[in-house]
């Protein structure tokens, strides 16, 4: 037998308005309001694929490790599951077309205009970037309908010039003085 807790009302809190419940809605809510910078995540299977990602985040310096979500939905799954190496792509504020492209459903994220070349470990590098990783996967672990997959870098070149590109309530955003 399974025990459930009853669902209590929430009670209201002074001057930060009433919750509501946990659901998919109220996460992508919360998050709307969350500023987070936008990278391209590429690798190369039969094809090369990438996806825009908000979720990119530094997990270690010792030894050198980064994580991102990717749903096991999306059509770069596939290829992401089976990847040594993967790139990692700091997205610049001239790149929103970019970014667009890499998060658009059924686009030809490697065709005219994307610049690109095979770099280390046969990994696609973006051209014009402020910053790039190849990493090689050490873990991919599962979380709801994604995979957080932790990787180690193996090398990369952070001296791209601009700034960086943002993705807040919806939209990708430049950042103001």
């Amino acid at each position: 037998m399974t025990v459930s807790p009853e669902l209590r009302p929430l009670p209201t809190i002074p001057s930060l308005g009433a919750p509501r419940h946990a659901s998919p809605d109220l996460l992508r809510s919360v998050f709307r309001q969350h500023a987070a910078g936008v990278a391209v995540i590429t690798a190369h299977g039969e094809r090369p694929v990438g996806f825009t990602a908000t979720s990119l985040n530094s997990v270690a310096a010792e030894p050198p490790l980064i994580s991102f979500g990717v749903g096991t939905g999306s059509s770069s799954w596939p290829v992401v599951a089976e990847a040594e190496h993967i790139g990692v792509h700091i997205l610049g504020e001239h790149q929103q077309e970019l970014a667009a492209t890499f998060a658009r459903s059924g686009a030809d994220r490697f065709g005219a205009p994307t610049r690109w070349s095979l770099g280390p470990e046969g990994v696609p590098v973006l051209d014009g970037v402020l910053a790039w990783l190849v990493c090689r996967v050490v873990a991919r672990v599962p979380a709801g309908d994604h995979r957080i997959v932790i990787a180690e870098v193996v090398a990369g070149d952070p001296d791209g010039v601009g700034r960086p590109l943002l993705y807040h309530q919806g939209r990708f955003n430049a950042l103001r003085d």
